[in-house]
């Protein structure tokens, strides 16, 4: 899983996502090295039931940070008083009777390869960890559930030079290992661990050739002294991480630059993190989530969406193109999404504020069912009418899109068995 943040947000609590935890591409000061021996362990001494795990899939989850106004996006209510519908106007896509905001014209030109979930329920309060975990906020902090991206990490065993879970985003709330552990922290190639995926400045492959042999003397030294006969040179972690700096498979995907100018044209100004995440789930990353923009419109909530929603647009229809045109579609799950809608009804300063009962979800690929907007709302955009699902559910589906059953357990801190997610029915209009 890889996260692409853009900017450090702050929202109405006063709490910056970017700033909880920031120490170190794998977590905790782990040189690479010490990351691969801990994933290993890990691994080890995993308990979970004997259910199987199919070929790997790649899964992109793009994050409106701040809870993106569900009635200005997917689910607009032209019908309802103007204090309700706001500003913008629905347009029709390709496919018969679903209608989505007029600034998301590239969408609904190919709108049978995305689906909408109108009738997501969240909960009320600022809160990362729903959409990452599948539990709220004020759960986790003593249950300690892991993100997406960690589970990802944990079953898919990666012994590849990519690591399978990589966060543009830092360490923050929703991407925590949970009771994983901290061999199933993200990756974070915007923090200072970056220099992990690159040559330090003057070192060549040659000079980075030397180094591996100055190791292995080492290891020659520390083997002669080891009178218990344990030491056997250079461990395979240590060659490993080497490799991965070598190889620079995560580096290379990173840099825009080797992307052909036509496609670097098209993502430009503001939606170059969509490129990015393709690129990396291309490179073998089995999870890539990025952030776009700031959705905490509690005032002047259209003038900010009327210049956000249509790099989002962009975003969203040239990366679900590029997946389609390289046969990646099936192989890759989409989900676009925040923690929570906003009010129906717009306050006094032209915004809307938080709104826990009802929010919207958008999906592509991964083999799911596309072409629709499943569930509706009432007039006025307050509630779900009908096909109520939760944050969770929707992770479920997302699971069994990339063949990881959410019934799976692990052991927590305690030794206690438990499931990956407790509300696990799958959003059976997809499937």
């Amino acid at each position: 899983m890889l996260t692409l943040w853009n900017e450090r947000q702050r929202f109405c609590d006063g709490v910056s996502r970017r700033n909880f935890l920031q120490i170190g591409a794998f977590g905790a000061g782990l040189t690479l090295a010490e990351f691969l021996r801990a994933q290993t362990a890990q691994g080890a001494q995993a308990t979970t039931e004997s259910r199987k795990v199919t070929a790997p899939k790649a899964a992109i989850m793009i994050y409106l940070p701040g809870g993106p106004s569900h009635m200005d996006m997917w689910d607009l209510k032209p019908d309802a008083p103007k204090e309700f519908a706001g500003e913008f106007k629905p347009i029709k896509t390709n496919v018969p009777g679903v209608d989505i905001c007029e600034h998301f014209p590239m969408q609904a030109r190919m709108w049978d390869k995305l689906s909408v979930i109108r009738s997501v329920v969240s909960v009320d309060e600022h809160s990362d960890s729903l959409v990452m975990t599948g539990y709220s906020e004020n759960t986790n902090r003593t249950a300690n559930h892991p993100s997406f991206g960690s589970v990802i990490s944990k079953l898919r065993n990666n012994s590849s030079d990519v690591p399978p879970y990589v966060s543009l985003r830092g360490m923050s709330r929703g991407t925590e290992p949970g009771y994983l552990g901290v061999a199933h922290r993200p990756f974070t190639p915007s923090g200072p661990g970056l220099s992990n995926l690159k040559l330090p400045g003057g070192i060549d492959d040659a000079r980075l050739e030397d180094r591996k042999t100055l190791l292995s003397s080492f290891d020659n030294v520390r083997r002669d002294i080891d009178a218990t006969g344990t030491m056997s040179g250079m461990d395979s972690f240590t060659q490993r991480a080497f490799d991965m700096v070598a190889s620079g498979a995560v580096r290379k995907a990173l840099d825009l630059t080797r992307e052909e100018p036509r496609t670097r044209e098209r993502y430009k100004n503001g939606a170059e993190s969509f490129l990015t995440a393709r690129r990396l789930v291309e490179a073998g990353v089995n999870c890539v989530t990025l952030s776009y923009g700031g959705w905490d419109t509690h005032g002047q909530n259209f003038t900010q969406l009327q210049k956000q929603l249509p790099v989002l647009d962009r975003g969203i229809a040239n990366l679900i193109q590029d997946l389609h045109d390289r046969g990646m579609d099936k192989d890759v799950v989409t989900v676009v999404w925040g923690e929570f809608g906003r009010t129906p009804k717009i306050n006094s300063g032209a915004g809307r504020d938080h709104w826990s009962p009802v929010m919207s979800a958008m999906v592509a690929g991964g083999g799911l069912k596309m072409g629709q907007a499943i569930g509706t709302t009432s007039a006025r955009g307050e509630y779900p009418k009908d096909n109520r699902y939760t944050a969770s559910q929707v992770l479920a589906t997302l699971y069994h899109s990339m063949g990881i059953d959410a019934s799976m357990t692990f052991a927590n801190g305690s030794g206690r068995p438990m499931y990956i997610l407790d509300d696990r029915q799958l959003v059976k209009e997809l499937v």
